[in-house]
């Protein structure tokens, strides 16, 4: 008799593919347990714990969106239970966005077989591995959580716009004095703010971040000076504000044209001379804090409307730093690239990655403007789609009609307009992409199947189904 490997819960609301599935993994040694509905999951995980769930992502008739299935993901994942989606071919972005909510994996419907068992094994010894190293890994994380103000912040400075702003950096980092960040959203000012505090003398003090768009206008002061208990009503305890937090430290400002006006005097104050009340308090503390701003508003627009002091903005902009926008910095995005690859790769468990040269010369000939931020999503996005070494333009997804590709800004518009004014069959869809793969390809098989995110089986699957010869693409 087969040793158990672990006990699998298949969620479909399918009963033909939960029979499917069962009959798989169990003549492959696991435990399986079936469930047709969130609410038939939820009896099962209360009494028992899984080592892997299989999740639909739909359970309602002609519901597609999958926003079921993200619910009991995020309920799964707060129990901290390794859950693989089944989505339906086509459906990448919802699989990717189940991925960063924390999926372990996902299949596509209709599956390969042995793709499927080697990622539940994957998921099930890599469950037995992390189990294993809990206990010897908490020393370990406190150790790394005691480094993170003292790690060099990975940066890249390759372009000539980029250089000059980094002779610049060289220049004011190892001073106290004020600098305001400016560029537009994405260009990474969180990131150069983090690199001004690693080249200063205060690198061994906290650096302390604060989104002060995110902040409701009620709570800035106690956000920023603290409070006391019982200064009102929701004060149930001292808090430590951020200026205290960051004693010593560099303390990091994004979006400073968002301060409210009340709380301005209040900052200018602490800037001139270090001193504030946390919120209920009468005892004046003192701040040793270097404070670097960032924004992407026009700030000498907000003083001349009278939302923004002027002289707080002196106060800030001692030195002032604009950091240009990925467009400007070519030389810059495939060395941000690769460093990306390298973060998610490791973030996903997978090994080690490249791009291929059409991925390179897609990814430096896009205009970004979304600029480093989203550079980072549509790698991260890559990552979690390759299946393979390589990643290919077909895991490239950029959100820019007139993007680098095989559809120019006319097309792209006329594409959309026909979005608007009818609708194709889906099937005509499918045997468009098959076939533009495979001459893109030559008829090579697993080159195709891999630019369309699917199976080598899948895709000859397809082919029988729309009568397509493999032969008839074969140029050479």
């Amino acid at each position: 008799m087969q040793k158990n490997k672990g006990l699998v819960v298949v969620v479909d609301d399918d009963e033909d593919i939960r029979l499917a599935l069962s009959m798989l993994l169990t003549n492959e040694g696991y435990q399986v347990m079936e469930a047709g509905s969130p609410a038939e999951l939820a009896s099962i995980t209360a009494r028992l714990t899984p080592h892997l769930v299989l999740l639909d992502m739909n359970f309602s008739r002609d519901t597609t969106s999958g926003s079921e299935g993200l619910e009991v993901l995020a309920q799964l994942t707060q129990r901290n239970i390794a859950t693989v989606l089944m989505t339906a071919w086509g459906n990448i972005e919802l699989a990717v966005k189940g991925m960063q909510l924390g999926a372990a994996d996902f299949i596509e419907k209709p599956w390969d077989n042995q793709k499927l068992l080697g990622i539940v094994d994957k998921q099930i010894v890599d469950k037995q591995i992390a189990k294993i190293a809990i206990a010897s890994d908490a020393t370990a994380k406190q150790a790394v959580n005691r480094k993170t103000n003292t790690e060099t912040v990975s940066w890249v400075a390759e372009s000539e716009a980029m250089q000059q702003l980094e002779a610049v950096i060289s220049q004011i980092a190892d001073t106290q004095a004020s600098v305001l960040i400016l560029g537009e959203n994405g260009t990474g000012k969180s990131l150069l703010a983090q690199r001004l505090h690693q080249l200063s003398g205060r690198n061994s003090a906290p650096f302390v971040s604060v989104n002060m768009g995110a902040i409701p206008e009620n709570l800035f002061e106690s956000e920023l000076f603290g409070h006391k208990k019982g200064a009102f009503t929701d004060a149930r305890e001292n808090r430590q504000g951020r200026f205290e937090l960051a004693q010593h430290g560099t303390l990091f400002l994004d979006e400073i044209g968002t301060l409210p006006a009340s709380v301005q005097p209040k900052m200018l104050r602490v800037l001139e001379s270090g001193e504030f009340e946390p919120v209920g308090a009468s005892q004046t503390l003192h701040a040793d804090v270097r404070v670097i701003s960032a924004t992407n508003a026009d700030l000498d627009q907000l003083v001349a409307a009278g939302e923004f002091r002027r002289d707080l903005k002196f106060r800030l902009n001692t030195f002032v730093l604009t950091l240009p926008p990925l467009r400007a910095r070519q030389a810059d995005i495939l060395p941000l690239a690769n460093s990306l690859l390298a973060k998610f790769s490791a973030k996903y468990h997978k090994p080690a990655l490249t791009l291929s040269n059409d991925v390179m010369a897609l990814l430096k000939n896009y205009t970004w403007p979304g600029n480093v931020r989203e550079l980072s999503h549509v790698i991260e996005r890559a990552v979690i789609l390759c299946r393979d070494s390589d990643i290919l333009s077909a895991h490239i997804m950029l959100s820019e009609l007139n993007s680098p590709g095989d559809v120019n800004g006319e097309e792209a518009s006329s594409a959309v307009q026909a979005d608007d004014s009818e609708l194709r069959p889906l099937d005509d869809i499918e045997f468009e992409m098959i076939t533009k793969a495979l001459k893109k390809y030559q008829g090579h098989i697993s080159k195709a199947s891999a630019a369309l995110g699917i199976s080598r089986n899948a895709l000859y699957r397809r082919m029988e189904k729309y009568q397509l010869d493999k032969e008839e693409f074969d140029l050479e």
